[in-house]
């Protein structure tokens, strides 16, 4: 391993001495169970070390599948895959808190799991229905949570040993303000969209200061217009370093110290996308500097709806 190469191996430790989060990270919202359990093999055997899931994505099974495939196989084990998955909105109620976690450990058929995410700040009204909405198609709320009590459930899950850490998704920084100083476990891991068009310096700055992670999602953009991996600042470099654009935008998520997820089911694009290599500091500053786009893909932290899942049909 050169020591450019040492990039993609990169783990960031966590602030609750549970361990490290690799930065290199393989998002699982891929709407097909099988094309998921193949382009999770494909992740795993590429070496990807970090796996992010979520009950919303209905296919942790799928993932969990994959896994314990490479268990037995004997490529793999256990603790050297750090797994994320999400409680979702309609689980926010903290009675129904220990019960989600249970169902998402039977499905990806683990023990425990490295990192446990509150999916958006948004409860949304309890029940079967993860999309529940009223008659004007209007998402129904539910108002008899707050998100500081469905974070004490979470802290409960620390203690009785079968989570290692616990995180959050979705959220803004007051939110985030608000739930650090209630916190008797502080957060580990705060996920956002992230990349160069959003890149969050303020939050990243608080995070720091905590001893957050910033786990970046949509690090390449969601494919989404404008094309950030189009930007003629990153298409400039990635012809200079003989990168990828998307391996520079990459390379950029770890070197400024946070962690980032890509998804894909194409077994070459997964491989670029684990294949990074550190850009020179000059390209850093150009990347901060000369990019001027700004541009959130998607409105969850308005919402609690990821712009991302396909509504429940």
């Amino acid at each position: 391993m050169t020591t450019s190469d040492a990039l993609r191996y990169t783990r960031i430790p966590l602030n609750n001495g549970s361990g490290a989060i690799p930065a290199v990270g393989f998002g699982t919202l891929i709407p097909d169970p099988v094309a998921t359990k193949q382009a999770t093999k494909a992740a795993l055997e590429v070496g990807f070390r970090h796996l992010d899931c979520a009950e919303r994505y209905r296919n942790e099974a799928a993932v969990g599948e994959a896994m314990q495939e490479a268990f037995k196989a004997g490529t793999l084990r256990r603790e050297e895959v750090f797994v994320t998955t999400k409680l979702w909105n309609t689980n926010h109620r903290p009675e129904r808190v220990k019960p989600a976690f249970d169902a998402s450990l039977r499905r990806l058929q683990l023990d425990y799991l490295d990192c446990y995410l509150i999916h958006t700040p948004f409860a949304f009204q309890p029940g079967d229905e993860q999309d529940p909405r009223n008659q004007q198609g209007r998402v129904i709320y539910d108002s008899g949570v707050t998100l500081v009590e469905t974070w004490h459930a979470l802290e409960r899950l620390v203690d009785d040993g079968h989570c290692k850490s616990i995180c959050l998704s979705d959220i803004t920084l007051e939110k985030l303000r608000e739930i650090v100083a209630a916190a008797r476990i502080k957060p580990a891991v705060v996920q956002v969209e992230s990349h160069p068009y959003l890149p969050e310096w303020e939050l990243l700055d608080f995070c720091r200061e905590h001893g957050i992670v910033l786990l970046a999602f949509a690090a390449l953009g969601h494919a989404m217009e404008p094309r950030l991996v189009d930007d003629p600042v990153i298409t400039a470099i990635a012809q200079r370093v003989h990168k990828t654009p998307a391996q520079v935008a990459l390379a950029w998520a770890v070197q400024r110290g946070t962690a980032f997820l890509t998804t894909s089911t194409k077994p070459q694009r997964i491989r670029e996308n684990f294949e990074i290599s550190a850009i020179p500091e000059d390209a850093m500053r150009e990347i901060r500097n000369h990019i001027t786009t700004n541009v959130r893909f998607n409105t969850v932290v308005e919402t609690g709806v990821p712009g991302f899942i396909p509504r429940a049909k």
